[in-house]
């Protein structure tokens, strides 16, 4: 009987293993997993656009990051013509952010079907002190329409207030580009 109990408590060890092993690629356990932990500080290494800058992390490595709950036009995507509003939304994001240090925060998804990662965006030293919001600012200046992608929506009524209060004033691109 002990030797039955033996020949069993092998393939369970192996099968335990093998779970463990398979959840930590994922990152669920979080033993192994390279995604990054929020909030963390990044230096803005280039603009992509309006709403995708590339950064350092402290490991040294380069990233994409896509910023959560805003769209700006499109300036760069392949295939697709520069978008009304697009190169004043880069211009304006690459003002804001190029060159600095920036704290991205994330919400329940790390990444895009892209690979990129997903942040809302801050500035140290904004108004009054405060961190200045980045993905709200684009959207506060109308260079930038809400894109809400449950889950990651913690922002979203607030991306829909100001780019609302942008369209009534007129503001960026509501006020010179058809929608």
């Amino acid at each position: 009987m002990a030797h039955r109990r033996g020949a069993l408590r092998a393939p369970l060890l192996i099968a335990a293993v093998l779970i463990a092993i398979s959840l930590s690629r994922c990152g669920i356990n979080g033993g192994g997993s390279t995604e990054p932990s929020g909030p963390l500080s990044a230096r803005v290494t280039r603009v992509v656009d309006g709403d995708t800058i590339s950064v350092e992390l402290p490991d040294g490595d380069d990233e994409y990051v896509r910023y959560i709950g805003i769209d700006t036009p499109e300036t760069v995507k392949p295939g697709t013509p520069v978008q009304c509003g697009g190169p004043k939304a880069h211009e304006v994001n690459d003002r804001l952010v190029y060159g600095k240090t920036v704290t991205l925060r994330f919400d329940a998804e790390r990444r895009d079907i892209y690979g990129r990662l997903l942040a809302y965006v801050y500035l140290p030293g904004g108004p009054g002190g405060r961190p200045l919001f980045v993905n709200a600012e684009l959207a506060r200046r109308g260079l930038a329409r809400t894109l809400t992608i449950p889950p990651n929506d913690s922002f979203a009524s607030l991306f829909a207030r100001l780019a609302g209060r942008a369209g009534v004033r007129g503001r960026g691109l509501w006020g010179r580009c058809p929608l």
